[in-house]
């Protein structure tokens, strides 16, 4: 049995963090010094960001809506698929040089960064769907529905992976996310 929140009981962490809570909705405080990251341009491999998600095989859509308290470098929060330490996506925003972007990592053994400036935002819808060995990801902004195309993706067909929202803070002292909303559906 997982951790029952938006409506299923099947919710997991890969790397728990110290402080989290699931009343109205599920706030994240991640823990300084964890990220997803492998090897490009910085050197190092990262599987330490907080992922609550719900382990899916096959095609889905993940839907989550979020605020952030985004202060250093880096921080961020947003959804992940994460198969293992090698193979993940995640999407959502990201603070970076002190402006806000909406960003991408897809990692197949290296990972590879993609980022859409959208100025200050309190408010970011992201959805991913796989279907077959692709994942196609969009985004909306305040109450918006995810429209705005953001990145197609390849992804392990068939490969389990858990499916569901992720906060981070790489360097800065720790980062605190609230998610409002989070559905993971057979697509």
């Amino acid at each position: 049995m997982g951790i029952t929140l938006f409506d299923r009981d099947d919710w997991r962490w890969l790397n728990e963090p110290r402080a989290w809570s699931d009343r109205d909705g599920l706030t994240i405080t991640a823990d300084p010094g964890t990220d997803l990251w492998r090897t490009t341009h910085y050197g190092y491999d990262r599987d330490s960001a907080h992922v609550l998600g719900v382990p899916v095989t096959g095609d889905l859509t993940l839907t989550a809506s979020f605020t952030g308290e985004y202060a250093a470098q880096y921080d961020q929060a947003g959804i992940a698929l994460h198969a293992d330490d090698r193979n993940w996506i995640k999407a959502g925003v990201e603070l970076v040089d002190g402006e806000f972007q909406i960003s991408t990592v897809v990692t197949r053994d290296f990972s590879d960064w993609s980022v859409v400036g959208v100025g200050r935002v309190e408010r970011v819808v992201i959805t991913a769907v796989r279907e077959g060995d692709a994942v196609t990801l969009r985004y909306g902004v305040g109450d918006d529905e995810p429209t705005s195309l953001l990145r197609l993706a390849y992804f392990p067909p068939g490969a389990e992976a858990l499916a569901g929202v992720m906060a981070a803070a790489p360097d800065g002292p720790g980062f605190t996310a609230r998610f409002d909303r989070v559905r993971v559906t057979p697509a």
